[in-house]
């Protein structure tokens, strides 16, 4: 990943870079990083990182010309950016060495905007999107090709919506979303109810999404709309490829929900909490703040705050490690049973029928 020098030496300088992450520098301040990779990748003109002194050996073999380490790992005489937390503000450097492009401001010629949506004049509408009537679309936002945004929808500032996503009508984006490419956020609600000849009718989904600040949803993610009133997502909140939250359900501030997870109607999740990649909750129960839900939790009663549950039913994490334990001594337990069987003559198979 190398940004183009258009002419210019290409990059930034390592001493730029430290001053921009607030961290100290070792050796040649004036080096120039111009791509970012993995420590077995990267070649002289590229930033690395290392965790922690365990990756010691693979810094020492690689040929990275500049790397972030933290105190007490030898960057092997090349220019060193030290930090407490090497992952973090690798990330960070990514985006000061490999800046996003950005498309010009504008509403491309073949994308349809209806005549009373607002759409900034800040904002890009890619090809062959489409807003709806009386949508908003703020500052700076970024409607990528084939990105859908329904009637009475709402776009904070800074929105980048993604090829094939979706917004339904009446739904609204706080400032800085992220949604991946198709994600459908407003889609009805699996509601029905059974007739006087045992047949589904389909109950009208009249309630809408409201999505807060920051917030970021993966790819192929579904956030319904509720059934009455709202289904909500609070700031910072990160959601995986593959989710599906139901609706009416409220995820807290500062909460992740890793993929292929699943919450049914009216799940409550709290500020901070975790849900592992295949986790999924039974409806209207309420995970609290701070839990920690590991993968393929079930969670069929509500879970209190702080709690880190395990396993299907979700229990709580000593007890689930016990139980593996003893699950793991049980072929030997029962091998053990049937030789006391044996010897005090009962018959392991049991007493027959009837």
């Amino acid at each position: 990943m190398r940004p183009g020098d258009g002419g210019e030496v290409p990059g930034i300088s390592v001493g730029e870079l430290a001053a921009r992450l607030g961290r100290s520098f070792e050796g040649d301040g004036e080096v120039r990083v111009a791509g970012v990779a993995s420590l077995e990748t990267a070649g002289p003109g590229d930033l690395s990182f290392v965790r922690s002194p365990r990756y010691a050996d693979q810094l020492a073999g690689s040929r990275a010309g500049v790397v972030i380490v933290p105190d007490g790992v030898d960057p092997g005489g090349r220019p060193a950016i030290r930090s407490p937390d090497p992952g973090l503000d690798f990330a960070r450097a990514v985006a000061a060495v490999v800046p996003a492009e950005r498309p010009e401001a504008g509403v491309h010629p073949q994308a349809v905007v209806a005549s009373d949506a607002r759409v900034d004049a800040s904002a890009h509408v890619g090809a062959l999107a489409v807003i709806g009537a009386r949508a908003r679309v703020g500052p700076g936002c970024l409607i990528h090709p084939h990105a859908v945004v329904y009637p009475d929808a709402s776009l904070g500032a800074d929105c980048t919506v993604h090829a094939g996503a979706v917004i339904r009508e009446g739904c609204s984006l706080g400032d800085r979303v992220i949604l991946q490419p198709g994600v459908v956020i407003g889609g009805d609600g699996f509601g029905y109810a059974m007739n006087e000849q045992g047949v589904f009718e389909k109950v009208p989904q009249v309630g809408r999404v409201v999505v807060g600040d920051d917030v970021e949803i993966g790819a192929n993610t579904t956030v319904d709309r509720a059934t009455l009133g709202e289904t909500r997502l609070g700031d910072s909140v990160k959601v995986d490829n593959l989710v599906m939250i139901a609706h009416n359900c409220d995820v807290g501030e500062g909460s992740t929900i890793v993929a292929q997870s699943g919450l049914a109607g009216s799940t409550i999740v709290g500020r901070r909490s975790f849900l592992m990649a295949q986790s999924g909750a039974a409806g209207h129960l309420r995970i609290g703040d701070g839990v920690f839900v590991g993968a393929r939790g079930g969670i069929t009663r509500d879970v209190p705050d702080g709690q880190r549950v395990w396993g299907y039913p979700a229990m709580e994490e000593r007890a689930w490690h016990r139980a593996m334990i003893a699950l793991g001594r049980l072929p030997e337990a029962l091998r053990r049973l049937r030789r006391l069987e044996r010897r005090v003559g009962v018959d392991p198979k049991g007493p027959g029928p009837g």
